[in-house]
């Protein structure tokens, strides 16, 4: 009988909290912060949810804990949130933060964002 092992290793952990409030902007604040920090795609998807709000804040945290993950900043917009067909949501880096995953031998990005009417949170696991 052969059996092979897997080995996994979790080479990073971040987690953070956003507070729904500090998202509820008007369009001028939103357009400038929308282009500083998120993506098209977080804010397409955002903005088809009736609280909105809740969904930028969410990604936020998920993108600060990607770069608390990896151990330094990351541009904002390096670092997407994307959903799969399901619904789930997935990490997806941009630009120069591609090869940060090659670089710190990270195979997989683990997503979770959860968040009520005040608050936001994400947490991301990096797995080698």
């Amino acid at each position: 009988m052969n059996s092979s092992k897997v080995v996994v290793v979790i080479v990073g952990v971040g987690i953070d909290m956003a507070e729904v409030a500090r998202y509820r902007f008007g369009a001028t604040a939103l357009a400038w912060f929308s282009r500083k920090v998120y993506t098209e795609h977080e804010m397409s998807y955002a903005m088809r949810k009736r609280n909105w709000h809740e969904r930028l804040a969410g990604f936020f945290a998920a993108k600060e804990a990607t770069r608390k993950a990896f151990g330094h900043a990351i541009p904002w917009r390096s670092v997407g949130v994307v959903h799969e067909r399901s619904g789930r949501p997935a990490i997806e880096l941009r630009d120069a933060a591609e090869r940060l995953m090659a670089a710190r031998g990270v195979r997989s990005i683990h997503l979770s964002i959860t968040h009520t009417s005040a608050t936001a949170a994400a947490m991301v696991i990096l797995e080698s």
